[in-house]
């Protein structure tokens, strides 16, 4: 009998997509479902990367440069440049997303059984890209009373084993919202220097930070050789569907290795090339609107939250995300129970279950994920049906 292969068998369904059947059906019925379980904004992508594949004067859509086109490389140097960040146009390998740039990563510094540690709860591709690499992700628990700050460096240290050989974060923090410091960057750089360690940063949520000012992993000094930054245009431009990322080390023999698995994939998207390097163009000030109506989805999340009977959701410092612990014995089935079992005034919403963001078994059974990239209409009505769901579902703990 044909089997598929262990890695398939080990491959993670993901948390945010595996309910999407029991969504279909609600709608169906003819329920109306508030989708806080996935980071799609509703904010409009700028129109400059729609005029600018609608404009470009091709007569044949050819590969580009495994590298990425060379002259939007050249002015993502200077989108860098205005974050802090210095780097030249031969230190950045377009992506297709910032999917494919976690994926150079693993693949160019990891070999099958080495082990990455990264602070739970974290993005959940991580653990696919982990396995699709044969690499073993050992989890060390934020915890959320503490808003999800960096574990201790007793923590880390317990965790490291002859067989680590990275530490991945992101900055600020998907699934939580929480924005690292640059103390706390200092600690991970102590670390890195003492383990011989290379440190994955994932920086793509930089420009929605809300209690402090975003520090990059690459304006930390002295670990040049170890920091490799993971990016993407999905989330600053609303542009989820262009499917551009960037990966960014001043390590030469890292790219040199990243450029052999970037010519094995040909190119990146050459549309979403041209509309991502057009997005360049942007006034600093874009940021200010966007930024701004985040910050008010925040606070109106976090406050009808926290205003439920049993519930607590830590502040986020910065993306669109929180978690928020609720008075439920198992977020997997409180979330398809949603779909299936409830609605409110003919509404109900769509979570993701904290667990598919741990590592450690157990953890996050009564905390969910919540995305605020919908209107604030919508995310008062969203909230509406959560808080009369808690108080029906009949696996309440309160």
């Amino acid at each position: 009998m044909l089997q598929i292969s262990q890695r398939g068998q080990a491959m993670p369904a993901s948390p945010i997509r595996k309910l999407v059947p029991f969504a279909e059906a609600a709608k169906k019925k003819g329920t109306k479902v508030y989708h806080l379980n996935i980071g799609q904004p509703d904010i409009e992508t700028p129109s400059i990367m729609f005029d600018a594949v609608k404009n470009a004067s091709i007569k044949v859509l050819e590969y580009s440069h495994s590298a990425g086109n060379e002259s939007y490389r050249r002015k993502l140097v200077d989108y860098y440049a205005k974050v802090g960040v210095n780097v030249n146009h031969n230190q950045i390998i377009v992506t297709t997303g910032g999917s494919e740039a976690i994926q150079f990563g693993f693949l160019a510094c990891l070999d099958a059984g080495d082990e990455v540690i990264i602070p739970e709860p974290f993005y959940a591709n991580y653990n696919g890209f982990a396995v699709a690499a044969g690499v073993t992700v050992k989890p060390i628990t934020a915890s959320i009373e503490t808003g999800f700050a960096l574990p201790s460096m007793d923590a880390f240290e317990q965790a490291i084993t002859p067989r680590t050989r990275a530490i991945v974060i992101c900055n600020p923090n998907n699934p939580t919202g929480y924005l690292y410091s640059r103390e706390e960057l200092d600690v991970l750089k102590s670390i890195l220097l003492k383990h011989q360690l290379f440190l994955f940063s994932d920086e793509a949520y930089r420009e929605f930070c809300y209690t402090g000012r975003h520090f990059s992993a690459l304006q930390l000094e002295g670990v040049d050789e170890h920091v490799i930054l993971m990016d993407t245009v999905s989330k600053r431009y609303s542009a989820c569907g262009a499917r551009i990322g960037a990966f960014v080390t001043r390590n030469q023999q890292v790219l040199d290795t990243a450029t052999k698995f970037a010519q094995a994939r040909l190119s990146p998207p050459g549309f979403g090339q041209i509309a991502s390097e057009a997005a360049i163009d942007l006034p600093d000030s874009y940021f200010d609107e966007p930024k701004a109506e985040y910050l008010k989805r925040r606070d109106i999340l976090v406050s009808r939250l926290n205003a439920m009977p049993g519930v607590f959701c830590p502040n986020p410092g910065g993306a669109f995300y929180a978690i928020a612990r609720l008075p439920i014995d198992d977020a997997d089935q409180f979330c398809q129970w949603l779909l299936e079992s409830f609605s409110y005034q003919n509404q109900t919403v769509m979570l993701a279950p904290a667990t598919g963001f741990y590592g450690t078994p157990g953890l996050g059974k009564n905390e969910v994920r919540l995305a605020y990239v919908l209107n604030t209409t919508a995310i008062n009505a969203a909230m509406d049906c959560l808080e009369q769901a808690i108080r029906e579902y009949p696996g309440r703990t309160i």
